[in-house]
């Protein structure tokens, strides 16, 4: 997986800017950019971590004026030496300065290949490598404080701790099954079973935050639902601040689901439109209410939308009874205009939270804020101690070793032999190093930081 040549990239947006960045990392880094920069200073003779104006230049062609920052190994984001060369941000003395580097023999960096090296380098491990592009894709104050508690080695400091206590364990029953004489497994399994269950209820209490960080991570699926012409688009729309679905007086406009996502008090809601709910023999009407039912079955939160004005009709009531079993918020559109819904009655129908609200004032928006960070998260979100499960393959691997602990509780409570102990032992350490990526396969490291954008 690991390839020692030099590499390069640019490593800011494409486009008019100020400053535009060309990264190059690996053994021949300073050799080749001494080659095209002209200054005060050679690239060579400069010390780690400074920077030297100047001007790139090969064979007597002026290509731009340049600031350059040397980096040299082992001290740097790669491990590597790297030079970072600051160009002004006009597109065509970018692409000319990477095709000079290129010429030279430097090759294009694959995406997330600066990141890759530095997770074989050693300088981080996965969680801090993935977190790299969490901290680059977080919309939300929330999902930027897990990223950052994840890249700065929250999660690792925890997995390594538990891999080190499931280690020790392995280790001395297989000393005891090697060297009985100096090494004693009476009574053993009670010892054990207290370090495992003290493991056991560590994982769990990470597994537990899972569905919270997930939320943080991707935001809630919400669909909004409801009969036809009680005001969906109108409150997706004023959700949006914008005019993003069509809104008419006539049934059925909304024909399809149409997705947007919103952030309402730190909250990434991912928002889908549906098609009115309701009987009818219009083939494209029919696909668009067909889809509405599949967006509830898959949703987070049900938005249902009720019209304040006018009583609840059996529609509205058959709506209800097929979304029991979700979290459910309903809001109470046209708060502006006279009641006419009976509470009373729709508290009956179904458990649910009520907010009156105006698609056309915007009355409610608040409320329904503090209703949602109630709804999905237990407490207040403390980042300085609690480390979220943000990333479903980390889930997927603590739930597989939390397995694999609970087959050696088994194993000790049917009063097996201690052998049988180290194979569950080893299987939840091994589904551990997933997680940091000590036992990770090299093709799934490599579809990993393929999924980083270019420059990283």
């Amino acid at each position: 997986m690991y390839k020692s040549d030099t590499i390069c990239t640019i490593a800011t947006g494409m486009g008019r800017s100020a400053i535009g960045m060309v990264r190059v990392s690996g053994p021949e880094a300073i050799d080749i950019c001494d080659k095209i920069f002209r200054g005060k200073k050679r690239i060579k003779n400069m010390e780690t971590f400074t920077a030297a104006f100047g001007r790139i230049v090969y064979e007597d062609e002026i290509f731009d004026e340049a600031v350059v920052l040397v980096m040299k190994a082992p001290h740097t984001y790669t491990t590597e030496d790297t030079v970072e060369i600051n160009l002004h941000g006009g597109s065509y003395v970018i692409k000319r300065v990477m095709e000079l580097l290129l010429n030279l023999g430097v090759r294009p960096a694959e995406p997330g290949e600066f990141t890759k090296r530095a997770f074989l380098g050693g300088r981080i491990d996965m969680t801090e490598a993935e977190a790299v592009m969490d901290v680059i894709n977080a919309e939300t104050d929330k999902a930027l404080k897990a990223s950052v508690g994840q890249l700065t080695g929250g999660l690792s400091k925890q997995v390594v701790e538990l891999r080190e206590k499931i280690l020790y364990q392995t280790a001395y029953i297989e000393s005891a099954l090697d060297d009985p004489e100096n090494y004693s497994l009476d009574g053993y399994s009670d010892k054990l079973k207290e370090v495992v269950i003290t493991v056991k209820d560590k994982i769990e209490a990470l597994l537990r935050t899972a569905d919270e960080g997930r939320i943080i991570r991707e935001g809630i699926s919400t669909a909004i639902v409801g009969r036809p012409n009680v005001g969906k688009s109108s409150i997706l729309n004023l959700l949006l601040g914008e005019e993003r679905a069509i809104v008419t007086d006539i049934e059925g406009t909304t024909r399809d689901t149409l997705e947007e996502y919103v952030n309402i008090g730190g909250i990434i809601l991912k928002l889908i439109d549906t098609a009115g709910i309701r009987n009818t023999d219009d083939v494209v009407e029919k696909i668009g209410v067909d889809r509405a039912k599949e967006s509830i079955e898959e949703a987070d939160l049900i938005l249902m939308i009720l019209d304040g004005s006018e009583s609840l009709l059996p529609e509205d009531k058959e709506i209800l009874e097929s979304v029991r079993d979700k979290k459910i918020i309903t809001l109470i559109n046209k708060s502006d205009k006279e009641s006419n819904l009976d509470k009373e009655e729709l508290a009956s129908i179904i458990d649910t939270e009520i907010i009156d609200i105006s698609a056309k004032t915007g009355d409610g928006l608040e409320d329904l804020k503090d209703v949602l960070t109630d709804m999905f998260f237990r407490d207040e979100l403390d980042f300085n101690d609690q480390i979220y499960i943000t990333n479903s393959r980390h889930k997927a691997a603590l739930i597989s070793a939390n397995e694999s602990l609970g087959k050696v509780l088994e194993s000790i409570d049917s009063a097996m032999g201690e052998d049988f102990y180290t194979i569950d032992l080893m299987a939840a350490y091994e589904s551990l190093g997933d997680i940091i990526g000590e036992t990770l396969e090299d093709d799934l490291a490599d579809k990993i930081f393929s999924e980083f954008c270019m420059g990283k």
